[in-house]
């Protein structure tokens, strides 16, 4: 495994037929959510305005990406009844899915079977993984990225496995 990793717009952008994400963790301290996230906690709103200054730095991206005929799927493992973070991010994902996205979410009880890598992940073109590390309480740890043919192997079939039993999101509730 290697600690260069490249910038995540360039690496989106040079993909030519999939991305996959898969989300793990049922919250995220990431600090540039932290006033959207408290937002959501006191009154329930969210920004499902995709062109909003909020979602500049991804939902271009998304419809770049799959305007360019690449397949973006992500699928979340949460735990239930979800955490407050969970709820946010399924109020959120309309936008996602507005931009491209095709997204689904597994019950971790579902998942009890699947072996699964131990971090959140990104796969490109079925070729490089890039993985993300979080703190305990859920900020950026770190990052790294593989090209190896194994560890590809397994993170898409997890991917797979999960995709399979997830829940489009029209058909969550949380």
């Amino acid at each position: 495994m290697t600690q260069n990793v490249p910038d995540f717009s360039a690496l989106l952008k040079g993909t030519r037929r999939t991305a996959i994400h898969l989300e793990m963790r049922d919250a995220y301290g990431v600090a540039d959510e932290a006033e959207e996230f408290e937002e959501f906690k006191r009154s329930g709103k969210v920004d499902l305005d995709p062109d909003s200054e909020g979602w500049a730095g991804w939902v271009p991206l998304v419809r770049e990406t799959v305007g360019r005929g690449v397949v973006l799927r992500r699928a979340r493992i949460v735990s239930e009844p979800v955490t407050d973070y969970i709820r946010w991010e399924h109020a959120l994902t309309p936008v996602n899915i507005t931009a491209g996205e095709q997204v689904r979410w597994l019950p971790r009880r579902l998942a009890s079977d699947i072996p699964l890598p131990g971090n959140d992940l990104w796969l490109i073109d079925d070729r490089l993984v890039l993985f993300h590390w979080f703190t305990g309480d859920g900020d950026w740890a770190g990052h790294e990225y593989t090209e190896d043919p194994a560890v590809v192997k397994m993170v898409s079939n997890a991917f797979e496995t999960v995709w399979e039993r997830g829940l489009p999101h029209d058909q969550y509730t949380v």
